[in-house]
């Protein structure tokens, strides 16, 4: 059936920033891990998928009765302590025996594994609806295009976790101390800065940013055990085209990637939507390696 331009136009950009928002989520809590301690994280899906896991438990397997924001800010509570318990039992003694970064990665990966087959086991793997009776529901149409209030919270978070993160990185001294980090970590540690504490605490802040991307993502499109993959990919993705390692870069990143894929499939099947994907980091790859923002 032909839609017209002026109708699916505005759908299609607002896809594009739901999107976008979803993926900035992943790829800023990616970049600020990456950026600190300069390995890939990959069991940073997984940690997204344990903070929705969590808000699942707390409102479907216990049914406590709890307020749903309560039990999101746990949800992500609970991802951030994953996160930083990973990076206190794992990461650290590795970093201290002078493991180099692919022996970081491929541990990254065996704690992505052991992540995903618990919560299989604890919640099965079939699709779960994510939702609540007192939580947020209907729909808003803005230009004709129709986003509904959990995509609001969507973008709402995305915008405002980047402008806090942003505040925290030029403002305070916790943020001044991971810009050293980044920079020299021997000399960081010279000058008297706890650089393991720091780390950690990077670690807890970024785990708890995907862990809130994965609770969205599961009142918005549901949960499953292997969520986490996908949501590594495009936080991927979204880092290396911005600039991985830059907060501005994996934001802006990651709207890119979101109007690419939502309008690469305009004409063609949603299908090709990760191969899109795939296009748009191979042509930056080959183009600009280090992304849009240079870091």
């Amino acid at each position: 059936m032909y839609i017209p331009y002026v109708d699916i136009v505005p759908q299609l950009i607002a896809n594009s920033v739901i999107a976008g928002a979803i993926y900035a989520l992943i790829a800023l809590g990616f970049n600020l891990i990456y950026g600190t301690t300069k390995f890939f994280n990959l069991a940073h899906g997984a940690v997204a998928a344990c903070g929705a896991y969590a808000v699942f438990a707390i409102l479907k397997t216990f049914a406590l009765p709890v307020n749903i924001v309560v039990a999101c800010a746990i949800g992500a509570f609970v991802a951030g302590i994953i996160g930083y318990g990973l990076e206190r039992l794992i990461y650290r003694p590795l970093r201290r025996r002078k493991a180099s970064n692919m022996v970081l990665m491929v541990a990254s990966l065996g704690a992505f594994t052991a992540l995903q087959a618990f919560i299989a086991i604890l919640f099965t793997s079939q699709f779960q609806a994510l939702e609540s009776s007192g939580g947020i529901s209907g729909a808003i149409e803005i230009y004709g295009a129709i986003i509904t209030h959990t995509q609001v919270v969507i973008i709402t978070c995305g915008i405002a976790i980047m402008a806090i993160l942003a505040f925290i990185a030029k403002y305070t001294l916790f943020g001044k101390a991971v810009s050293a980090i980044k920079d020299d970590e021997e000399v960081a540690r010279m000058v008297g800065i706890d650089t393991d504490r720091i780390i950690g605490k990077v670690f807890f802040i970024g785990s708890a940013i995907a862990g809130v991307a994965g609770i969205l993502i599961g009142f918005d499109t549901g949960i499953e055990p292997t969520m986490g993959m996908n949501l590594l990919l495009k936080g991927t993705i979204a880092s290396i085209i911005g600039g991985v390692g830059s907060l501005y870069g994996g934001f802006l990143g990651a709207f890119v990637l979101g109007f690419a894929e939502n309008f690469g499939i305009w004409k063609i099947s949603g299908e090709w939507k990760d191969a899109i994907a795939f296009v748009v980091l191979i042509v930056f790859l080959l183009v600009r390696p280090e992304g849009i923002i240079k870091k």
